[in-house]
């Protein structure tokens, strides 16, 4: 049994300054700020500016989290990135944002399991100090959404919103940290969400009207569906990993994708609504983004507190979904 626990030493995020509004989606296609509000909870989302390059905004919360853990981008040993819109398919966003925040000793790479991909990089890290391999690992999750949607589609357009958020993982007390983790994948329902890259295949285009063939598609009732099951079981599955109950659940912390699914798993797990952090009325959907986004904003807001336990959830493309159930302190 090891001496020590793997934790949150940090937290971060960068939200751009544009806002666009439900009201401002009223004027670009057939949508209005009722509907908006009743059927996703969303209220505003972030854009970036189309002469800014994303990794910025991962460097931003990258910068904020290292602060925050009271270190210097020299401690970081590794950067993870996990991002559904890289700038390039290279170089990697990790080594553009270590070139930008100058942490020249660490190593650098990409995931991508869409929303669930702080929730992977979470795990990866973990076990990179768990064997002592590095000490302080980096994970960012940066994305920039708003650059592969079609702004024609009211289905998608009104969802999505650009951010990164990060935090700095390493060693702490061993009461504290991660205490267990749950990654689960289903390949055979990928086809239900899709961002088209290098390769467009037919049925993809057909999905499309001309020209946007690389922008966001989903099929909003299957992923609905799956995306409350997904919650739901991914929570319970983590807490009967450590041997605990949902009762004991001081606070979940899910992937912000729309406040139906939210309340939707959160009616599956017979948990209080104010028991869930929800920030996607600030956000919109930012996929990976939007669980360390959520876990700076209740930091710095003093809602989390020491000793507290966590169960961060994320569920998304691939299809993917994926858990951890933490104590939050150092």
């Amino acid at each position: 049994m090891a001496d020590f626990g793997i934790g949150i030493l940090g937290t971060g995020k960068y939200l751009p300054e544009r806002i666009l509004t439900n009201h401002d989606l009223e004027k670009m296609v057939d949508t209005s700020d009722e509907w908006i509000v009743r059927r996703t909870g969303m209220k505003v989302r972030h854009i970036l500016d189309d002469d800014v390059p994303s990794y910025k905004m991962g460097a931003e919360a990258a910068r904020l989290a290292i602060e925050d853990a009271g270190l210097t981008p020299l401690d970081i040993d590794l950067i993870i990135v996990s991002t559904e819109v890289p700038d390039y398919l290279s170089p990697s966003m990790a080594c553009l944002i270590q070139r930008e925040i100058k942490a020249e000793n660490a190593a650098a790479f990409d995931i991508n399991a869409a929303c669930t991909g702080f929730v992977y990089a979470m795990t990866i890290a973990q076990q990179f100090i768990q064997t002592g391999y590095y000490k302080h690992v980096l994970i960012v999750a940066n994305e920039g959404l708003s650059r592969i949607v079609d702004w024609e589609n009211r289905n998608t357009c009104v969802l999505f919103g650009d951010a990164a958020g990060a935090v700095v993982l390493g060693r702490v007390d061993k009461k504290y940290g991660i205490r267990e983790s749950y990654l689960a994948a289903f390949g055979n329902l990928g086809h239900n969400l899709t961002i088209p890259c290098c390769y467009v295949p037919e049925e993809e285009k057909q999905k499309r009207r001309e020209g946007m063939e690389r922008t966001i598609w989903q099929d909003g009732s299957e992923v609905f569906t799956f995306a409350v099951r997904a919650m739901a079981e991914s929570v319970k599955t983590v807490v009967e990993k450590a041997n605990s109950t949902i009762n004991d659940v001081d606070m979940i912390v899910p992937h912000q994708a729309n406040l139906r699914i939210i309340n939707g798993a959160a009616k599956r797990l017979e948990v209080d609504e104010d028991k869930i952090s929800v920030v996607l009325h600030e956000t919109g959907n930012i996929s990976s983004a939007s669980i360390p986004v959520a876990l700076d904003t209740e930091s710095k807001n003093g809602r989390l507190k020491e000793g507290d336990t966590l169960v961060l959830v994320g569920f998304g493309g691939g299809l993917t979904c994926g858990s951890i159930l933490l104590t939050w302190g150092k």
